[in-house]
């Protein structure tokens, strides 16, 4: 039972109501997509993979952990992403790797996503947090509440990202977009140069992170001949 009430405890903690738009925005990114196999990178506490399941999609999860979190995958990869072979990811038609890039350092980067391209999976949904200059604000009212919140992101790029921890764990972020040396264009760069083509950007405004659709440019010329 203790197990049980830490899990919940930390679930309650993480899925805050600014980070669920986050989750949502995942499984939205998809519905325009011919997609059915799913490869959740990170599944983390599982939110996502029980949505994608609901949603109707097939889930593995792919994680350092042994076993996924998440209710709802009919597989589990124990893996890390940035040395698994690429050959163990076959098989799937999108890739999600949502707020994990950013746990890698900067220059492993480019190794994660060229492992995902040679996996010949046709597409990529990927998020990083965005501290570029941005500005939200959302009032909410009635005669028995008033709910207010705002945000401001500016100069970051003047300024040095710096980790939180020991920089040889998993857990923090090496790196955020929208510091200095870590332009969107940057990642962008990437991505590209790893062989995808950039089909759609948009952004979280509760979380604050920027969404890549991309696709894998090599497998999308396989599949015209």
């Amino acid at each position: 039972m203790a197990k049980v009430t830490d899990f919940r405890a930390r679930w309650h903690t993480y899925y805050s109501e600014k980070r669920i738009v986050h989750q949502w925005r995942q499984v939205d990114l998809l519905k325009g997509l011919p997609v059915n196999r799913v490869l959740e990178v990170g599944p983390y506490l599982g939110l996502v993979t029980a949505m994608f399941a609901s949603a109707g999609y097939q889930v593995t999860t792919l994680d350092m952990e042994a076993a996924s979190q998440g209710i709802g995958a009919s597989a589990h990869i124990q893996a890390d992403i940035t040395a698994v072979p690429p050959e163990q990811l076959a098989g799937h038609d999108v890739a999600v790797c949502c707020e994990i890039l950013e746990h890698i350092d900067w220059n492993q980067v480019d190794g994660a996503l060229e492992r995902l391209i040679a996996s010949g999976i046709p597409w990529l949904i990927l998020s990083v947090p965005y501290e570029g200059f941005q500005f939200g604000f959302s009032l909410y009212l009635n005669r028995f509440e008033v709910r207010l919140a705002s945000f401001l992101r500016k100069l970051r790029f003047l300024k040095t990202f710096k980790i939180k921890g020991d920089s040889s764990d998993w857990e923090p972020h090496k790196w955020e977009i929208g510091y200095r040396g870590y332009p969107l264009k940057a990642l962008r760069r990437k991505v590209e140069a790893a062989g995808y083509s950039i089909e759609q950007q948009t952004f979280t405004s509760g979380c604050r992170s920027v969404f890549l659709v991309c696709r894998n440019r090599a497998a999308q010329a396989l599949a015209s001949t």
